[in-house]
């Protein structure tokens, strides 16, 4: 419980109304009810802010008529993200590590490290301070954690593989196993030795069931602050950028380099040794190869925006421009055999 005054001070925003008026809770516009706070992230959606039980509204700029009490920030949904991590996240409390886990003796473990039980660290492992590792976690020879991490259960790292620090790894989660390397001899797929690592900078977070491959030789690099969804698939020795955001079920063909800012959508493919130019952003099932100059693409193989916006315009046509073809056909057929006949007269 806040009162709104505090919540202003928290927020570095304008109070606009009372406020000693109590909060109690952070809900969506449609959920708030008594006591919560929400936020309005469309004027179009005044009406529904006016209608809404909520007992104050977070707003870019003071609304005039508005009988609830308001918050003026320059970004709202950051404001209400904010405050969801206020009222509801709860730190991860320091427990120690687990007589039931595994921590190799050789495994250098920071300050207010958390392991539990039936977690594996493996020989010459690093963890960095106020890490937490969840329960059935893999963490491979030679491998490094950096502080405040968050590894959730079941997630393996891979020997020799870098984490950097404030990275949050979802349930599931499986860094470094090997690249899809094989060479064919003439009679089968011979296994070509992945022997690189993965390197996962800073402030990245990484979704359920997102599978990284080492490198070939070298390193898969994920730059700092990106940010993954879950069920991701990237492949051996590809380059992400710094800001990246990829949307669940994106695939990532090996060799590829996706720039800062890239942002792909879900089930989105990109070929192997692919290069994305910074800032580029492709929808939803598109499809990426070669070398893509910075714009908004959508499709497979992607196009520009504006030329798909045009295509599918076109498409919803073609049944139309099938019939009138077909009439046009047979308009030209009669006119050749009028022209036939008037010949032969």
């Amino acid at each position: 419980m806040m009162k709104l005054k505090d919540i202003t001070l928290l927020l570095e925003g304008q109070l606009i109304g009372n406020g000693d008026v109590e909060i109690s809770g952070v809900a969506g516009l449609s959920e708030a009810g008594d006591g919560d706070i929400t936020f309005l992230s469309s004027i179009k959606l005044l009406k529904e802010v006016r209608e809404s039980r909520a007992a104050a509204v977070i707003v870019k700029e003071g609304i005039e008529g508005l009988e609830k009490p308001q918050i003026a920030c320059a970004n709202p949904q950051l404001a209400f993200a904010r405050l969801l991590g206020h009222f509801y996240v709860k730190p991860h409390p320091f427990t120690g590590i687990s007589e039931k886990s595994f921590v190799s003796p050789s495994a250098s473990i920071g300050e207010n490290v958390t392991v539990y039980p039936f977690a594996y660290i493996a020989n010459n492992a690093n963890i960095g301070k106020d890490s937490v590792i969840y329960p059935g976690v893999f963490i491979g020879e030679g491998s490094k954690v950096g502080a405040t991490c968050l590894i959730y259960s079941n997630v393996t790292i891979r020997e020799g593989v870098t984490v950097g620090s404030r990275v949050i790894i979802h349930p599931g989660a499986v860094i470094g196993a090997d690249g899809f390397g094989y060479v064919f001899d003439g009679q089968a797929h011979r296994k070509i030795p992945q022997v690189g690592t993965v390197i996962v900078e800073d402030d990245v977070e990484i979704g359920a069931n997102t599978t990284i491959d080492r490198a070939t030789t070298g390193a898969t690099v994920i730059g700092r602050g990106t940010k993954i969804d879950n069920q991701v698939q990237i492949g051996h020795n590809v380059k992400v950028g710094r800001g990246v955001l990829l949307v669940s079920q994106v695939g990532i063909g090996g060799s590829s380099t996706l720039g800062d800012g890239v942002i792909l959508g879900g089930q989105a493919g990109v070929a192997d040794h692919a290069t994305i130019e910074a800032g580029t952003m492709l929808g939803a099932k598109g499809g990426f190869m070669g070398t893509v100059k910075k714009g908004i693409y959508l499709g497979g193989p992607a196009i520009p925006h504006r030329d798909w916006l045009k295509s599918t315009a076109i498409f919803a046509q073609l049944p139309e421009l099938k019939k009138k073809i077909h009439e046009l056909e047979e308009q030209i057929k009669a006119l050749k055999c009028r022209q036939k006949k008037e010949d032969n007269s």
